[in-house]
């Protein structure tokens, strides 16, 4: 078996893989359109990446039968390249959930808490008590989408005395939440909701999900989050209506072209707080994904099933 590697995880890791019985090619990403030609020549049976595609010659490699996938997201997969050669895609579906969670958490925190005000008041050494400091006691918490993203953020709030409800295609139950509609119902519970969070694939039948119209619907004292994918959100519409007042705090992890440009208005409202693409981090995320690729890998060899495996036609 041939694998290559866009990512070095490490001598002790990348040995464990060649005692599976692999040989290993490791280019990275960035260097992939120079060396083109030695990955024909090796014609890999697996592809464990992020995003090479523009450069990859992927009709040229005779023997691929499987790309792993480093991220959650499969939108930089080039479907039409990839359905017709019949080649597995899988995906490292719960890697980042858990510091995603945390990091939701923390961005409800952070403007219930009013972080960004105690943060200013800091840096001009003022010592102003601020009285419009929020309980997260007795909210409702939407999540758009109620993966494992959404589960293990849903779960770290189970400590708290809110509500989580969850947006999913069926309106199916999923554990930590109280309550799951189905996406048909979305308009109807908006209006209730004091958190709403973007945690659902992105697909054309997602794109500018959260729009004009929708964001008529959010109460003007909400905070919403998106750790999805930025063109879930049409951004000026969003822009339109924080320029209005809306929204007590948005956290914006994701966005419609990246990185975010330095003219993009978002940059400048104090209660938006603009991360890049940054809420996946975490000292655990390659230990966990190696795990994930290893146990991948093994299973490919025994001829097994592999774990993650995505609808490329669903888009997740």
């Amino acid at each position: 078996m041939k694998a290559l590697f866009t990512y070095d995880y490490g001598k002790e890791q990348m040995d464990k893989i060649r005692a599976l019985g692999y040989k290993i090619l490791h280019i990275k990403e960035n260097d992939i359109p120079d060396r083109q030609s030695e990955i024909i020549d090796f014609d890999p049976n697996v592809i464990v990446c992020y995003n090479p595609f523009e450069h990859l010659p992927i009709e040229a490699l005779t023997n691929l039968k499987w790309i792993q996938l480093s991220s959650i997201g499969v939108d930089q997969v080039p479907v039409d390249r990839i359905v017709n050669r019949g080649i597995v895609i899988t995906n490292n579906r719960g890697g980042y959930s858990i510091p995603m969670g945390e990091w939701i958490v923390f961005q409800m925190l952070h403007h219930y808490k009013y972080g960004q005000y105690f943060h200013q008041i800091k840096s001009e050494k003022r010592w102003k008590v601020n009285t419009h400091v929020r309980e997260l006691t007795h909210r409702k918490a939407l999540f758009i989408g109620t993966g494992t993203i959404a589960s293990e953020a849903a779960k770290r709030l189970s400590g708290y005395d809110l509500t989580r409800i969850g947006i999913n295609t069926d309106g199916r139950e999923v554990p930590y939440f109280d309550k799951c509609y189905p996406m048909t119902a979305l308009d109807e519970v908006l209006s209730e909701m004091d958190f709403i969070i973007l945690t659902i694939p992105y697909t054309k039948k997602t794109e500018g999900l959260i729009c004009k119209e929708r964001l008529s619907l959010i109460k003007e004292d909400a905070v919403l989050i998106n750790v999805a994918r930025g063109n879930l959100i049409i951004e000026s519409d969003l822009i339109e209506a924080l320029d209005q007042g809306k929204f007590l705090g948005v956290s914006l992890d994701v966005f419609e072209k990246e990185p975010l440009e330095v003219h993009n208005k978002l940059w400048s409202f104090d209660r938006v707080m603009v991360t890049p693409h940054n809420s996946w981090i975490s000292e655990m995320r390659n230990v966990r994904r190696f795990d994930l690729i290893y146990n991948n890998l093994k299973a490919f060899c025994q001829e097994s099933e592999l774990e993650n495996q995505v609808d490329l036609n669903k888009g997740y």
